[in-house]
């Protein structure tokens, strides 16, 4: 996603001013421009996260669970705004989540697709105005070498209907060959169903969102968002 980000970043108007790899990565001490396959930025890919801190006015992260938590506690010390794109998050991550929130503008996105934040919103409509009889049923497809499973985003559409309504939601969940990402909530009612659906075809699309969430972000005070606050649809009543 890191190349995505900076091939992207130039067409949105954002400058980039740091790129952060593991230690192991061969990115490390590349030129940020020309690993993604465009001009040279002059930015120099590294580990140091704290220098690119100083520069940055907003921070996207696609990067590993085991990491978020430093990566959280990092930018809330900065007072960097964070875009955390992150997905398979620890269950017991929330409490520095919310501890960050209270510093800096947080958005937590499995899912950074303005697609899949639409679709959230659409679900917990569906989840509140359907009958209790409907069954509910999400269906995710991926990629064979995605590990978390179901997705993030699967979870959250799960949520999305929790919050329109009680009752138990069922998962699928399918890997192999390169499925970018493809996500269907079913509303099962007697005689009738309602789907609702969403199907990525290019991993950019993940890239531009976050980076849209970014340029938002940077104005917000601090607090917890997500992308649906970036579409300005986020709640119902």
């Amino acid at each position: 996603m890191g190349r995505a980000l900076v091939a992207c970043a130039g067409a949105c108007d954002i400058e980039v001013v740091g790129v952060i790899a593991s230690a192991h990565s061969p990115a490390v001490g590349q030129d940020a421009g020309e690993m993604a396959g465009v001009h040279r930025l002059g930015v120099a890919v590294t580990t140091d996260l704290g220098a690119a801190l100083r520069a940055a006015q907003v921070v996207i992260d696609f990067s590993l669970p085991h990491f978020a938590r430093d990566h959280v506690d990092q930018c809330a010390l900065a007072r960097a705004p964070l875009v955390l794109g992150t997905t398979g998050l620890p269950e017991d991550i929330e409490a520095d989540l919310a501890r960050a929130a209270v510093r800096i503008p947080l958005l937590v996105a499995p899912n950074t697709s303005l697609g899949v934040a639409l679709l959230q919103d659409l679900v917990q409509r569906a989840a509140k105005a359907l009958p209790a009889d409907f069954d509910v049923s999400i269906a995710e497809a991926h990629h064979r070498a995605k590990k978390d499973a179901p997705s993030g985003t699967a979870l959250a559409l799960g949520r999305a209907v929790s919050a329109g309504r009680e009752g138990r939601v069922e998962f699928a969940v399918v890997r192999g060959g390169d499925v970018v990402g493809e996500h269907s909530v079913r509303f099962l009612g007697t005689g009738e169903e309602v789907s609702l659906g969403h199907r990525a075809t290019d991993r950019a699309i993940f890239a531009r969102g976050a980076l849209q969430a970014a340029t938002w972000l940077a104005g917000q005070k601090p607090g917890r968002y997500s992308m649906r606050d970036v579409l300005g649809i986020n709640s119902i009543t």
